[in-house]
């Protein structure tokens, strides 16, 4: 039988279990997405924010929960209101000391969410690589061979983007399947928020430069596990850039890097 004096009453051994739950409203995981966009570098220093109610069209929200949004990262220091004839929400251009914590505090709630949506995108644009290989036609070529020329031309984060975005949905367009069209085009827009703005730097380009035409090379050549197999490693870039960041934080603010990092 149990000693007594060891036993709890039932609402007491319960107590530790029924503690509330704190729920993240709307407003705070927008911010925080943004945040993390803006350490990944999809947003330019000084870059202006689609308007208020733009912004809660885009996300489909309310233009309350944008609003919290944005007073969020005004208190973060990471955006900057200016007022008058060409005024809006800016990024600031640098944050102040802390900024450091102030991000990894922010990315480490949005971390799993945002490697589901990373890995969703793999899993779907690995499909499309392989259909694009099984299906094209000498039109779907011809495209593909240019986007990939004009992708290594192109000077500068914008033109980039735009350069990256039309060689990968050339790729979705010799599928022959609208829908994997659309739904690439909707993942990428996922990835940026709506912003269509993919991560972004030197390194980045430097490794699709040589991972592009490989991956064009194999649905070209109707080479469907390679093509799939291609895909998955350069899908796999923004998720590599996203942990080294996150890697660097924790070490810089003398924190340990979560398990779910490793491996």
């Amino acid at each position: 039988m149990p000693d007594s004096s060891s036993w709890k009453p039932a609402s007491s051994a319960l107590g530790s279990l029924l503690q509330p739950v704190t729920m993240r409203t709307a407003g705070e995981r927008i911010a925080e997405r943004l945040v993390t966009a803006i350490a990944l570098g999809e947003f330019e220093p000084g870059q202006r924010l689609p308007s208020e109610r733009d912004l809660a069209a885009t996300l489909e929200v309310s233009r309350a929960t944008v609003r919290e949004a944005l007073q969020r990262l005004h208190a973060g220091g990471y955006v900057v209101t200016r007022r008058g004839r060409g005024g809006g929400t800016f990024i600031q251009t640098g944050v102040g000391p802390g900024s450091d914590e102030m991000i990894k505090r922010t990315l480490d709630p949005a971390w799993e969410e945002l490697t589901i949506v990373l890995d969703y995108r793999r899993l779907v644009e690995q499909l499309i690589a392989r259909t694009a290989a099984e299906r094209r036609d000498s039109h779907d070529i011809a495209v593909i061979g240019q986007a990939v020329q004009d992708y290594a031309q192109a000077s500068g984060r914008d033109a980039s983007r735009l350069a990256d975005h039309a060689l990968h949905q050339a790729i979705a367009r010799a599928t022959h399947n609208r829908r994997l069209v659309d739904l690439s085009a909707r993942i990428r827009r996922e990835v940026g928020l709506g912003f269509d703005a993919e991560p972004y730097s030197p390194e980045m380009r430097q490794r699709a430069l040589r991972q592009h035409p490989m991956l064009a090379r194999a649905v070209i050549d109707g080479d469907p596990d390679r093509a799939a197999t291609l895909a998955v490693t350069h899908f796999s870039l923004t998720e590599g850039m996203l942990t080294e960041l996150r890697a660097r934080l924790h070490l810089r603010t003398g924190g340990e890097t979560d398990a779910r990092s490793e491996g």
